[in-house]
């Protein structure tokens, strides 16, 4: 098997520098050094120092920078973890959050998760935060990584029958019945549900707080998202795919031009004036 770069180049960082200084080793095999440094950057860093090129200053600074920014990055996602350090005698801890309250059209949507105690996942945090490419990313390898997840969904058919907040608490309990194993614990964002047995924590701005909350809204969220657009497929003119059902400028013009959908909450559209409410 062929060996990579920096594998040729080897273990030897006053070597590499030697080379450097006599201008054996190219930038191109420097950033190739680095790329493919793993835990050895800084060390490589450290040989690389000597560099006086430009381009070979730019370089360390660039990978100096990505390793203080990822040194960053751990300690926020430490300190994400607050809760559940706080509550690690419970062997399954599971985080809860919802999606879609507000929206004018589509369901709301709840996850409950259970993430490994030994969580290695970076840049979680509230969905709201994150572009949409970075939940879908995160999305792919929290489900992935997940002990377990479920997902509970209450139509929109359903909100206004029993209203928001209790369409809400049943999709909370549908995600913890979904779950392959019985949390210990609940750690939610600022509720506690209704006849549910399980201990619950309920934390104001949860899913800034807690990881285990956080990788629950950006499931639930990128799941909710897919949906929506799904329905904008089969009720075109409301923008669905973009507005995700909320009452943006495009999606109340189209409620004026086309009345409601079935997926519209007839209860949320009380103030206003259109056609088959």
């Amino acid at each position: 098997m062929k060996k990579n770069l920096t594998e040729r180049i080897g273990g030897r960082f006053a070597s590499l520098q030697d080379r450097m200084q006599t201008g054996k080793l190219t930038l191109v095999q420097m950033e190739e050094t680095l790329k493919n440094a793993g835990d050895k950057l800084e060390d490589y860093l450290k040989a690389f120092e000597g560099d006086i090129r430009p381009g070979a200053k730019k370089l360390v600074s660039k990978y100096r920078g990505a390793m203080e920014k990822l040194e960053k990055e751990r300690k926020r996602i430490f300190k994400m973890k607050e809760y559940e350090r706080r509550y690690a005698d419970y062997e399954y801890i599971a985080g809860i959050d919802e999606v879609g309250r507000g929206p004018l059209a589509g369901p709301v949507v709840t996850c409950a998760i259970i993430l490994p105690k030994d969580c290695d996942i970076l840049y979680i945090n509230d969905s709201k935060q994150l572009t949409e490419k970075k939940r879908e990313e995160l999305y792919e390898e929290i489900t992935a990584k997940a002990i377990s997840y479920g997902i509970g969904i209450s139509s929109p058919e359903r909100i206004d029958e029993i209203n928001i907040l209790q369409a809400n608490y049943e999709a909370m309990r549908q995600s913890i019945e979904k779950l392959s194993v019985i949390p210990d614990i609940l750690l939610n964002d600022a509720v506690t549900i209704p006849d549910v047995r399980i201990p619950q924590v309920p934390i104001v701005k949860g899913d800034t707080k807690s990881i285990s909350i956080a990788a629950a809204s950006i499931v639930a969220k990128v799941f909710r998202d897919r949906l929506m657009v799904q329905y904008d497929k089969e009720y075109p003119g409301y923008g669905f795919a973009s507005n995700k059902g909320y009452g943006s400028e495009e999606h109340i013009k189209a409620l004026k031009e086309l009345g409601p959908t079935p997926i519209h909450r007839r209860s949320f559209l009380h103030n206003f004036s259109f056609e088959g409410v």
